[in-house]
């Protein structure tokens, strides 16, 4: 299908060029503009610099850092107008999604905090996203006919932010914990079995388990307690830092004061 709209994508590295290919296959005019691209940009328009990728177009997307999330809008202010719709995809704090769309609705532009909730490369387009900000329902409106599989939060900006970094808390803390023991388990030459362990039990997952995981930890604060102790004993002992099984003891130690002051 087509699309009678231009789309400006300012950040070409893999996630913005991967993007910016289907965009293009899809037959929506593309001006794509990057310092110094690091994706793929054969068969991406070009311009000379992110005002000229920006002024004529319907939809802005801004896919490079945080930290330079702010300077970049700074620097297409002058060209923004009412209509258009500014989505930032950068994974960032909330507070900083709320100064970027105060900054980009003074403008009469409208604000997309867009969070992208799996890996691009592979996806591109299809890549799965929560949509939050005063241009959320527009932006679904043009970008789901295109295949994004974009679901709306609600009309603060932050609040799609807010959700994947909540998640990440879950997944980088799951690959840290998993890295820990696998650490310790190829110290002792047990690695094999360590990863079938863990593979058992994350295919096995379910509801029942996660209410287990969290409602066990409440009830057996005060046994789990000497268990991490003993594990971060034992890391230490292998000369691998007790990260993961510290933060474990500190939170179990948490809930188990709670619960005796009867909260």
């Amino acid at each position: 299908m087509s699309a009678s709209f231009i789309v400006a994508v300012i950040g070409l590295g893999e996630a913005g060029s991967a993007i910016a290919h289907d965009l293009v296959r899809s037959g929506v005019e593309v001006r794509g503009w990057d310092p110094a691209p690091r994706g793929d940009v054969r068969q991406i328009p070009l311009v000379a610099n992110a005002r000229a990728a920006a002024e004529q177009a319907a939809v802005i997307l801004n896919i490079n850092l945080a930290s330079v999330a702010l300077a970049v809008a700074r620097d297409i202010l002058p060209v923004l107008h009412s209509g258009q719709i500014f989505a930032d995809l950068n994974t960032a704090a909330p507070a900083l999604k709320r100064e970027l769309a105060a900054l980009i609705e003074s403008t009469g532009a409208a604000f997309v905090d867009l969070a992208l909730m799996a890996p691009v490369p592979g996806r591109g387009l299809r890549t799965p996203a929560l949509a939050a900000g005063s241009g959320a329902e527009a932006f679904m409106a043009l970008f789901k006919p295109l295949g994004m599989p974009v679901m709306f939060v609600d009309h603060r900006a932050g609040s799609a932010a807010q959700r994947k970094l909540l998640r990440s808390i879950f997944m980088k803390g799951l690959a840290a914990s998993i890295i820990e023991s696998m650490e310790a388990a190829s110290k002792v030459g047990c690695a094999e079995w360590m990863r079938g362990e863990i593979t058992h039990q994350l295919v096995a997952a379910d509801a029942a388990l996660l209410d287990r995981l969290i409602e066990g930890s409440r009830k057996h604060a005060a046994r789990r307690i000497e268990e991490m102790k003993a594990a971060s004993e034992l890391l230490t002992d292998l000369n691998v830092e007790p990260r993961i099984s510290q933060a474990a003891l500190g939170w179990l130690q948490e809930l188990e004061r709670s619960r005796n002051q009867g909260n």
